[in-house]
């Protein structure tokens, strides 16, 4: 069986969620799939598979697409067109299903309520002043929809901070 997405053989078969509907991937679509792609030769296969008239392969598309972070990939999901109940169950998998997982700059896990230290300074935009790097932000909080985002008090202010400027502590 070849992998609905690069084509290549010996994929075996996964459920699209919350559907039941599967699709033959390889492996190394699966891990893409299970863990998000980086990009790389291999995920040009998906300027195609977009366009599969399977919609389950578009669905598995349009979120590889939206998880690389590259300007080819922008550019594919720009033209592509899914049937509005496509899209609906493409987009059902970053409320439902699949688990946001916080890491820090080092790749640690962040929970809510956790201390982490700033690794730069950062300007705060609209407060008007810059939280320091060796900052303790304590009790943060975790944004449910965004896997780069959290939350905490620095200088009395509420901030939302990228994970990739804290480390935990």
């Amino acid at each position: 069986m070849d992998c609905a997405l690069c084509k290549t053989p010996d994929a075996t078969p996964m459920a699209v969620a919350p559907r039941p509907d599967e699709v033959a991937v390889c492996a190394e679509c699966r891990r893409g799939i299970e863990t998000g792609p980086t990009d790389g030769p291999h995920w040009q296969c998906l300027n195609e598979a977009i366009w599969s008239q399977n919609p389950a392969e578009q669905v598995l598309a349009w979120r590889l697409l939206t998880g690389l972070d590259a300007a080819w990939a922008n550019a594919v999901l720009d033209m592509a067109y899914l049937e509005p109940d496509v899209m609906e169950w493409a987009q059902a998998a970053t409320s439902a299903g699949v688990e946001i997982v916080h890491r820090d700059s080092n790749g640690a896990i962040l929970q809510a309520g956790d201390t982490v230290t700033l690794i730069k300074d950062l300007p705060v935009k609209g407060a008007g002043f810059t939280a320091k790097q060796g900052t303790a932000v304590r009790k943060i909080s975790l944004e449910a929809d965004n896997a780069e985002h959290i939350a905490g008090r620095v200088e009395g202010q509420r901030i939302v901070i990228l994970t990739k400027f804290v480390k935990k502590a």
